[in-house]
């Protein structure tokens, strides 16, 4: 686990007892990172609260379905739905014009209320078919042009290593680890 060296308790919402509806309202994914977190440090004051927010942009379609990846097509749609309309609407368009990213941003509210938030990426594209059996989500179709697959292709490790959220979260935990050493 990238957080595992920081020497703290690490706890999902759920495991810390924590049950609170949280309306993403952000126009994006930093916004609502930090939206997630301040409402779980409402209730966990005296703690440390990460919580991400991370989508596919697609240059061509004006960077949706962005902050909407989760909702896009409806919550309740498969990945395996909003990932062919998705090719759909790139059908015909060129492999130049089909790049895209992953985006994770990742907010840290500390007990005084401060906030750090980071932003990481991974650049590919659009694929012009799904292809893979790993990850989950947009990964059938992003593809990664450095790799010559998509990311659904790629084993966990080398996956984790690349991801956006993989780098959004190496990234905190260095934020984290100067945060505790001032104190």
């Amino acid at each position: 686990m990238i957080l595992a060296d920081l020497g703290m308790e690490i706890l999902s919402m759920k495991e810390a007892g924590v049950d609170v509806d949280i309306v993403e309202d952000g126009s994006s994914f930093e916004e609502n990172a930090e939206i997630k977190a301040r409402a779980v440090a409402r209730v966990l004051t005296n703690d440390i609260v990460l919580a991400d927010d991370s989508g596919l942009e697609i240059d061509y379609l004006d960077k949706a379905p962005g902050i909407y990846s989760a909702r896009f097509a409806g919550e309740d749609t498969s990945y395996d739905i909003k990932n062919s309309i998705l090719l759909d609407r790139l059908e015909g368009v060129p492999d130049e014009e089909r790049t895209a990213r992953f985006v994770c941003a990742v907010a840290a509210v500390f007990p005084d209320g401060t906030v750090d938030v980071v932003r990481k990426t991974i650049e590919g594209r659009i694929a012009a078919e799904a292809a893979g059996e790993n990850g989950f989500g947009y990964d059938p179709i992003f593809y990664v042009p450095e790799y010559g697959c998509t990311t659904a292709e790629m084993e966990p490790e080398q996956k984790n290593e690349l991801s956006h959220r993989g780098k959004a979260l190496r990234a905190m935990r260095d934020i984290l680890k100067d945060r505790i050493s001032e104190e």
